[in-house]
């Protein structure tokens, strides 16, 4: 409810008084700070635990294996409904390319460097990565240091007792935090109404209505049915992390999240190594709300500049970005930068990209809420599948053990 009643507050600040709301985006800079304090000294430990508690090295693989595999087929299903619904819509038609602003994308990187993302998940320097906010160089190093313990088993028990009283710790202070998420909210959307205005979503309307009713979709359809095979309670989840997707959806930072998140859903039930290992490891490869926006972009930009959007081009689009969206794990503007690689990948201008920047904050805001709602159902299916294999593995146990012989039991008593 405050941070509801911060959304209002913030829009009435940004309209009235836009140069007080430009400043009080140092609210929600505070208050993104102290969410980047806290992730690493949080995320870290429970990943290490977690892998350190698992039966062995093959079920870590296991649960990588599967989580990617999820990630992977998930992901092209959405890229796929956002296709469509794009280019059912025709967004982009007869738009005014001329009009695009560019100056914002000079700070942009124009490309992705797949020997970099390497280098970036196995950093030379692992307080340098910690001081980078480098996370999936962090879960890399994580899961090396959890299998280690596990390895030597008695003798990592001291730190395993230091690692659980540091997440303890990091927990109390992510309570703290969060008390504070309504403030960065008003700065957040004070700035947003301030800086952006409205004057540009009129011209842009359908790419938005494309955008979010693409969202609605995935989160009213696909997810529900993805969580009825696996049997898992969808409107319950909803209602555990509802709070934390707004955050995330008026701070437009998944990241503001993660750490409550991860609490969040071993309350719902999910045990505590899967979501420590798949919920990070979804931040950087399966963020679904921005998937779909970039599909519905790159169909705005194409049809904006009168370029190929048939059957055979749009599956071309589909597949650049299946790779593209995986390799931003840690770069600055990802989805924009993601915008810029793949459009220059299949032939269409970068400047193509300046013609949705003046709504970016407003379809990001959506796109981020998806992304936690995404990762949590990802660790609700991976942690669902592994309890499966261990009911199927309990009763073949059963099966085969030898019946118990009638004449034993009777001398036993």
């Amino acid at each position: 409810m405050q941070s509801l009643i911060a959304v209002g507050l913030g829009a009435l600040i940004g309209t009235f008084a836009p140069a007080v709301g430009e400043q009080l985006k140092l609210l929600g800079d505070v208050f993104l700070h102290l969410v980047q304090i806290i992730v690493l000294p949080l995320v870290f430990p429970l990943i290490v635990l977690g892998i350190a508690r698992m039966e062995s090295v093959k079920q870590v693989g296991r649960i990588a294996v599967k989580a990617i595999l999820y990630f992977e087929i998930v992901t092209t299903v959405i890229l796929l409904i956002a296709v469509g619904l794009a280019k059912l819509a025709g967004i982009g038609t007869g738009a005014s390319v001329g009009s695009a602003d560019t100056t914002d994308l000079k700070s942009l990187d124009q490309g992705i460097d797949f020997s970099e993302l390497v280098l970036h998940m196995f950093p030379a320097n692992i307080f340098r990565a910690f001081a980078d906010g480098n996370l999936l160089g962090a879960i890399v190093f994580a899961v090396f240091v959890g299998v280690a313990m596990a390895a030597i088993g008695d003798k990592a028990k001291p730190f395993v007792t230091v690692l659980d009283s540091i997440a303890s710790v990091m927990f109390k202070v992510v309570g703290y935090v969060i008390r504070v998420a309504p403030l960065g909210v008003l700065g957040f959307i004070s700035y947003d109404v301030a800086h952006y205005g409205f004057g540009n979503l009129g011209s842009l309307l359908g790419f938005i209505t494309v955008v979010y009713v693409g969202l609605v979709i995935v989160v009213g359809v696909l997810f529900p049915l993805i969580a009825l095979i696996y049997r898992i309670r969808y409107l319950a989840l909803l209602k555990t992390i509802a709070g934390l997707a707004g955050v995330a959806f008026v701070t437009r930072s998944s990241e503001a999240v993660l750490a409550p998140l991860m609490g969040k859903l071993e309350g719902f039930g999910i045990g505590r190594s899967t979501t420590s290992f798949v919920v990070p490891l979804g931040y950087s490869f399966n963020t679904d709300g921005s998937v779909l926006y970039q599909a519905a972009a790159l169909v705005f930009i194409a049809n904006a500049y009168g370029a190929d959007t048939s059957l055979p081009a749009l599956l071309v689009m589909v597949g650049v970005l299946v790779v593209l969206s995986k390799g931003v794990a840690g770069v600055a503007s990802g989805s924009i930068v993601v915008l810029i690689a793949a459009g220059n990948s299949i032939g269409l201008p970068a400047e193509g990209v300046a013609l949705l920047l003046g709504v970016d904050f407003v379809v990001d805001m959506a796109r981020t809420g998806v992304n936690v709602i995404g990762n949590s159902l990802a660790a609700a299916v991976v942690d669902r599948s592994e309890a499966k294999r261990e009911a199927r593995n309990a009763s073949r146990q059963v099966a085969t053990d030898p019946a118990p012989d009638p004449l034993q039991e009777d001398l036993v008593r």
